[in-house]
């Protein structure tokens, strides 16, 4: 026969526990979070059983000599709680440990950055926890894939074994700039992440020069990163002209991926070009 429970307040309860004795009580030492469990009791009369444990207080009118049966769902929060029955004698109490379910019903995934540059090692972390049901951390160990999918290609892929319900990945992002899928899978729960590739910095800078009236017209290639996307617009690239001791410099935005300018066409004059750190050619003009 299966008997009702109320929820008690902790105050409550202290109260109850120090009222009359109880009689022997028979329960398993451990069950999973949302098991349905049976508490056996000895003994005549009525009596109270109390189950004390993380976030929940329940009680329950037993009869002596019967079992307390409580349905599924009714302890959800993983944790050691302690169960008193009173209504006799002396008082008894038994521990029961409720563990987080086996199965993993939610996972929580974190993936850093959202956005990078191309081609880095190691540059992509994804770490997951992993819950039951209940959202009780699952603290056994517990397989996890990961899938890192870019635009085109190939994808990446790593595995993992949770530790105290974590586990972790670091994965190289891809050649090519765009929008990667980041997949991580725990049993048949998938949870994902989008992580945006960009160019990396310029690899190479070529200009080109010629006359334009008074002017020396400099322009360079389409601006491109190691791996060949094209630098995005906006990246500043710097002219420098060395004449006779006076140095003239333009910084100039990459539009349509690439950078030009006008400076003056002095005969005998050295220009380079630079973007951050990445020099390109020298030009030395004479007429």
């Amino acid at each position: 026969m299966r008997l009702p429970f109320t929820l008690l307040l902790g105050g409550a309860v202290l109260a109850a526990l120090q009222s009359a004795g109880a009689q022997n009580l028979t329960l398993p030492e451990t069950i999973q979070a949302g098991a349905a469990f049976d508490v056996q009791t000895t003994g005549s009369g009525n009596g109270t059983l109390y189950i004390v444990g993380p976030s929940q207080v329940l009680q329950q009118k037993v009869t002596l000599g019967q079992t307390a049966s409580f349905d599924s769902g009714t302890l959800t929060n993983a944790g050691i709680y302690t169960v008193v029955l009173t209504g006799g004698s002396s008082t008894e109490h038994r521990a029961l440990n409720v563990l987080p379910a086996k199965d993993a019903a939610h996972i929580t995934f974190l993936a850093r950055p959202s956005r990078l540059p191309v081609n880095l090692h190691n540059g992509i972390s994804g770490a997951v926890y992993v819950f039951d049901a209940y959202h009780n951390l699952i603290t056994k160990p517990m397989p996890v894939s990961f899938d890192l999918t870019p635009p085109s290609g190939a994808a990446q892929h790593g595995k993992a074994t949770t530790m105290d319900g974590a586990a972790w990945v670091q994965l190289n992002s891809t050649p090519k700039e765009g929008m990667s899928k980041f997949v991580a899978q725990v049993g048949g729960v998938t949870s994902q992440r989008i992580v945006e590739q960009v160019p990396g910095a310029p690899c190479r800078l070529q200009m080109s020069a010629k006359r334009s009236g008074q002017q020396l017209e400099l322009q360079t290639d389409p601006v491109r990163d190691c791996s060949g996307n094209a630098v995005p617009d906006g990246t500043i690239v710097t002219f420098t002209e060395d004449y006779k001791g006076t140095q003239s410099t333009v910084d100039v935005p990459l539009k349509r991926g690439i950078a030009k300018v006008e400076m003056p066409a002095h005969s005998g004059a050295t220009i380079t070009v630079a973007s951050g750190v990445v020099l390109g050619n020298e030009i030395h003009w004479t007429e």
